[in-house]
């Protein structure tokens, strides 16, 4: 068990560093900061000072060297745009976007789940049919293009919500639905996979053949074993998640992380975008670790063999 974790420990380091490693590289690459954040009249020396204040002026290596020796001791910057800590400005819009993605996350549970159970218990019929045609749709629809339908049907045909901005519980309902919706149809159409084939398993028609109860069969056999599957896509939706809201935050106008991130892109805040960048990969890797080690829990096959599963 102890080289179990080991292996996925070290792979979570590995994908960090990468991810540091392409943030840096692709924002400086995409252009200076001081001529985003500075305006066009401002004189050349001024542009310099600037750069050589921000330590901009130094070779892309030893700039990258610097920014790990940083990062080691716990520092993650400074926001060019107001001076303050990069880790502090990001930290004041976390639990605003967790306001958000959690009741997304539980909504995506309570629908996805039960509607793939229900589906593949009915496979084949008619309202299996229906379940799946409505999954497929909430999957191929962009999140942005759902967001952009209900505040037209929610918030100014029908005007229950306010099609914007924060404050209120009422403001939550439209974000929290386009995030929650797409994702409870893609864990509808992979519960409804997990469970038929779990119900197509030996010891599932020999428990129906001896008289054992139908319900006792699917609760007591079937869905135990189709967790285990699940719990791989659950951990990759809470990424999906994560990326998504930069999309619904903007098209609601919610001030968590995905504004955030979106203003500092276009500004080149280097320290606050790095910020951001490394705590969404600390979390989805985070995720991802943990549902590996559930996977060793619950299957003690692959605590010995560390190169199963993928984190």
């Amino acid at each position: 068990m102890a080289r179990f974790i080991a292996v996925r420990l070290v792979r979570a380091a590995v994908t960090v560093t990468m991810v540091v490693t392409f943030a840096f590289v692709v924002l400086r690459a995409s252009g200076d900061p001081a001529r985003a954040l500075l305006s066009p009249e401002t004189p050349a020396a001024a542009v310099e000072a600037f750069r050589k204040s921000w330590g901009l002026d130094a070779p892309l290596w030893v700039q990258y060297v610097r920014y790990l020796g940083a990062i080691a001791h716990g520092d993650l910057g400074q926001s060019m745009r107001d001076g303050r800590a990069a880790i502090t400005v990001v930290a004041e819009r976390i639990p605003v976007t967790l306001m958000l993605t959690m009741p997304a996350l539980i909504l995506n549970l309570c629908l996805g789940i039960p509607a793939g159970i229900y589906s593949a218990l009915k496979r084949d019929s008619l309202a299996d049919r229906l379940v799946m045609t409505v999954a497929v749709l909430g999957f191929t629809v962009p999140s942005f293009v759902l967001g952009l339908v209900l505040v037209l049907v929610f918030a100014v045909e029908l005007p229950w919500f306010p099609s914007g901005g924060a404050g209120s519980w009422p403001h939550m309902v439209l974000p929290v639905l386009t995030l929650g919706l797409s994702g409870a149809a893609v864990l509808a159409r992979f519960t409804r996979s997990a469970m038929l084939e779990v119900l197509g398993q030996p010891y599932i028609r020999t428990g129906s053949a001896k008289g054992v109860p139908w319900r006792s069969v699917v609760t007591g056999h079937a869905l135990p074993n189709a967790a285990i599957a699940l719990l791989t896509i659950i951990g990759f939706m809470v990424g999906n998640l994560v990326a998504g809201t930069v999309l619904v935050e903007s098209v609601f106008s919610w001030p968590g992380i995905g504004s955030l991130l979106i203003v500092s892109v276009a500004s080149r805040d280097l320290a606050v975008v790095q910020s951001i960048m490394l705590v969404v990969a600390a979390a989805m890797i985070t995720t991802n670790v943990t549902v590996d080690l559930l996977y060793g829990i619950l299957d003690p096959r692959l605590r010995e063999s560390p190169s199963a599963g993928g984190a």
